[in-house]
């Protein structure tokens, strides 16, 4: 963990994640940038990806309009807003950059024309890094979840990083497992071929 880096850039990100690390700003330093690999590493396995029975039923019954990449910009700056963060202004727009040169995604739930959840991350090979999600209509962000997993597998992806654990994610199957384990997945994944 180092804030001792160049600035980020695409070309950076990129470096970084095919090597197991993502950034995260420091609110408390200015939102100097530090660079983490945690050990242990959170992923969901999406063969084994779980749906609540009742979140099931409301994906079934479309109460959102579900797209991808139509408001990465609208997505990442929700993800930002919340009492603590770690996604500063420089954050934002990197990946902004980084999504207009095809590597990062967005997952949106819309009611009408309101974009009322959603999730981003970055997508190399056949892994893709989740960074962030946001709600703003109860479910909205699990429902972005469940057809990012769907579109993940549909496509072909092997590896759905989520960095680290939490108790909403464990409900979904989320799993850690050891550094090493993930570094081998992780370089298995990037040589995998997909489109987003």
């Amino acid at each position: 963990m180092s804030s001792d880096s160049p600035p980020l850039s695409p070309e950076l990100l990129l470096y970084a994640y095919q090597h197991g690390l993502f950034p995260m700003a420091d609110p408390d330093e200015d939102d100097a940038i530090y660079w983490y690999a945690p050990d242990p590493r959170g992923i969901i396995p999406l063969d084994t990806f779980h749906v609540p029975k009742t979140l099931a039923k409301l994906v079934r019954q479309g109460r959102f309009r579900v797209t991808s990449d139509k408001a990465f910009e609208e997505v990442i700056g929700a993800c930002a807003k919340r009492e603590e963060t770690w996604i500063s202004e420089d954050i934002i727009q990197t990946y902004t950059n980084l999504h207009d040169v095809g590597f990062a995604h967005s997952i949106e739930c819309w009611q009408d024309d309101t974009l009322v959840g959603g999730l981003y991350g970055v997508a190399i090979g056949g892994a893709f890094f989740g960074e962030s999600m946001f709600h703003r209509v109860r479910d909205a962000s699990k429902v972005a979840l469940v057809h990012l997993v769907n579109h993940l597998t549909s496509q072909g992806f092997v590896l759905l990083d989520t960095q680290f654990i939490t108790p909403h994610l464990a409900r979904f199957g989320a799993i850690e497992i050891s550094k090493a384990n993930y570094e081998a997945r992780l370089q298995e994944a990037l040589y995998v071929n997909t489109k987003w």
